[in-house]
């Protein structure tokens, strides 16, 4: 199993669609570098400072995540991720 947590986007100055594009693509690495990929994980939970940024997420999270592949996911709102962080993610997969 692999736990990661406080993936947060590099550019603090892109739109929800550009950080979440930064996150999910840094997920992608983390994984293939501990012997894993996107259709092993399991669980995912999104912190997200704007829920009504969720339409622009959900775009980018269909990009990354085949429908036969699809993980449980929350996205939960919060206050503040810190200066220009729209969203920070946890995620659980499975090694291959």
């Amino acid at each position: 199993m692999l736990y990661l947590g406080g993936v947060v986007p590099e550019n603090a100055g892109l739109d929800m669609a550009g950080q979440a594009d930064d996150v999910f693509r840094q997920l992608k690495t983390l994984l293939e570098g501990a012997g894993s990929d996107l259709s092993c994980v399991l669980q995912v939970t999104i912190y997200v400072t704007d829920l009504a940024d969720k339409a622009a997420l959900n775009q980018v999270w269909k990009r990354y995540f085949a429908v036969e592949h699809l993980p449980a996911r929350a996205a939960v709102g919060v206050a503040d991720l810190g200066p220009g962080i729209k969203l920070e993610l946890t995620a659980i997969a499975a090694r291959r």
